[in-house]
């Protein structure tokens, strides 16, 4: 019988529409946070640097997926195209506790990251109705290699075949074509124990007395 399936979720695409910036220092900076907006810079792939603008409230968005800050994300800057690009690096206002400026990765074509991909367990295992049964998830998100454009936002684990007698090991997952899982093999995803009540009185021996701590011995007592 099959312990698990794996199901692969991917989740449409967020785009961020931002704004090639043309206009530099703080001035212009308290600006842009004005009128909800904030200054972005977006590195790598290849090419130059670029200095853009983007709404708060977007990129804050995003960082409220499951994902958060490992999400993978288009960003669509008026007369540059549109990239792939992930969180680099935030800064956040001491005091509002918002953020105030993003660098954003952004990816060539064909390259790929390693993400840290959240696990789900599915089902209701038979062997968890035994008294004293208890479920043990011991690998909650697994590092995975891919390209962004296949990063699954989680695996979810069928678990409701799972005995007390198996454990499912990383060995076991499947994911989809070109996603590499960067975990030992025999990492230990899910497994059930069964806890029994322990005997915590020790039996005495017939006809011996339990020893009091702190109390006189006979010898003392005459001494």
């Amino acid at each position: 019988m099959a312990l698990l399936s794996i199901n692969k979720v991917m989740a449409d695409k967020i785009t961020v529409k931002a704004e090639k910036r043309e206009n530099f220092g703080k001035g212009d900076s308290r600006r842009l946070r004005v009128n909800g907006k904030i200054p972005v810079v977006i590195y790598g792939g290849g090419t130059e640097s670029v200095s853009a603008a983007a709404d708060l409230k977007d990129l804050a968005a995003i960082l409220r997926t499951e994902s958060g800050v490992n999400s993978v994300f288009a960003l669509d800057i008026a007369g540059e195209g549109v990239n792939d690009v992930i969180f680099q690096d935030r800064q956040i206002h001491p005091v509002t506790g918002r953020m105030i400026h993003a660098d954003l990765r952004r990816f060539a074509k064909g390259e790929k990251i390693e993400m840290m991909v959240p696990i789900h367990l599915e089902g209701e295992p038979e062997a968890l109705k035994e008294e004293g049964a208890v479920l043990n998830q011991a690998l909650r998100e697994i590092k995975v290699l891919c390209e962004p454009a296949r990063t699954p936002d989680s695996i979810s684990v069928d678990i409701s075949g799972l005995t007390g007698d198996h454990a499912i090991h990383v060995s076991d997952l499947k994911v989809g074509a070109g996603i590499e899982i960067h975990e030992l093999p025999e990492t230990v995803v899910a497994s059930i124990s069964v806890v029994k009540e322990a005997d915590l009185e020790p039996q005495l021996e017939e006809g011996a007395e339990p020893e009091v701590v702190g109390e006189d011995s006979p010898a003392e007592e005459g001494e």
